[in-house]
């Protein structure tokens, strides 16, 4: 059983479900008169994963791309990659910026096979900025019924507007609010180094999330884009690669998260060009991938807890497991999975319910055919290597029989 909290798997122990839950964990034998009994026969059993940084409906590489796709077909490849997400032993995850209210019904019913979504509704970021994809000639506002794009994203200025924005956000049913603090890579015309909310601005999206027991997470790259968003309230800085000690202290000192997604980074890199992504945009990425194992280092030292995130686009998502590899240059394995299991759950407001193996939390349990421990690599391969994947006290797959 490998329990995040502690510091090395241990064998001996029964686990009790009933209905979606964990009801009890014993190192002795469980008395449960007509239990299915299920033996694991010397496989690692463990939480299912978490990942706090997943775009559902951004299926295309190049976003600008989506302008011109229906939401019926950008539903279908949410389907398909919210399928491959659990596929990998991905249970939960936090999506930031695309997925809805509706795709999350439609998981919670049964409808789609997928993990437990925890949604932003459209990021939102102000004209020009990172989320303002829209081409140089579109200079007006796109009805989001038909436009992928402005579906998944959305800007707002001044105070006002984004007060207005983060409100309907939170009438849709949305978890947190994603903003928009930095320029972005994937973004065709803003500077990886601009800075985009204003102070008021922020503070305003900040205000209302509040308002709603909600929180703000901010896309943010540099030192000073991250400063501002601490200083204004954010909860959690998406990606945070160029993050120096400075920032990183104000982060601790005011119990802030990191998302870092250092494998997006290299899968653009190697890939992202076959699908169209421009020169321009693969520039502003090699300036952040290098900053990438730094920022883990940086975080670890100043004690800010850093979560596990991907934000793959579109095809490059089947490298969803890949991060784990990646961080293990700089970080323990036990490191690695707390990431995307007990860490994540706090990032979420979950702990104890979702990335352990605790008496009430839900039974979101992998089968793990080794020890992912002493081998990283037992997250590959598109879920190969795991017996079985639980949700909720229910089979995704079982291949015990």
């Amino acid at each position: 059983m490998l329990d995040p909290d502690l510091d090395a798997p241990v064998g001996g122990h029964e686990i009790l479900i009933e209905d979606d839950r964990i009801r009890e964990v014993s190192d002795k034998p469980i008395r449960a008169e007509g239990a299915d009994v299920i033996d694991c026969g010397g496989r690692t059993l463990m939480p299912g994963l978490i990942d706090c940084h997943v775009h559902a409906v951004l299926c295309e590489v190049v976003i600008p791309k989506l302008e011109a796709m229906p939401l019926t077909l950008m539903t279908a490849h949410a389907m398909s990659l919210l399928r491959g997400m659990i596929d990998r032993g991905f249970t939960s995850v936090r999506d930031t910026g695309g997925a809805d209210w509706g795709l999350r019904q439609a998981v919670d019913e049964g409808l789609i096979a997928g993990p437990r979504l925890f949604i932003a509704g459209r990021a939102i970021g102000p004209t020009g900025g990172h989320s303002d994809s829209r081409r140089r000639t579109d200079i007006g506002t796109r009805c989001p019924c038909c436009d992928a794009l402005a579906f998944s994203m959305a800007v707002a200025d001044g105070q006002s507007g984004v007060r207005k924005t983060v409100r309907e956000e939170m009438r849709q049913g949305c978890d947190h609010v994603k903003i928009m603090m930095s320029g972005g890579v994937a973004s065709p015309f803003d500077p990886l180094d601009s800075l985009q909310f204003s102070v008021g601005e922020v503070k305003a999206a900040v205000e209302e999330a509040e308002a709603f027991g909600r929180y703000v997470c901010a896309h943010a790259y540099s030192p000073e884009a991250i400063t501002r968003a601490a200083n204004a309230g954010v909860r959690t800085i998406e990606h945070g690669n160029l993050i120096d000690e400075a920032s990183a202290k104000l982060m601790a000192d005011k119990g802030m998260f990191l998302i870092a997604n250092l494998v997006a980074y290299y899968a653009m890199k190697e890939r992202a060009a076959d699908f169209g992504m421009t020169g321009d945009m693969l520039a502003k990425n090699d300036v952040v991938i290098e900053g990438g194992l730094r920022s883990l280092e940086i975080c670890k030292r100043a004690g800010v807890p850093v979560a596990y995130g991907s934000d793959l686009l579109g095809q490059l998502q089947v490298d969803q497991s890949r991060e784990f590899v990646i961080r293990s240059e700089v970080l323990s394995a036990m490191e690695i999975i707390r990431s995307a299991t007990t860490i994540a759950a706090k990032v979420l407001r979950k702990e104890g319910e979702l990335g352990c193996l605790k008496p009430g939390a839900f039974a979101d349990l992998l089968l793990i055919d080794g020890d992912p421990t002493k081998n990283l690599e037992l997250f590959g391969d598109q879920g190969r290597h795991m017996a079985a994947i639980m949700k909720a006290g229910r089979f995704h797959k079982n291949t015990l029989h």
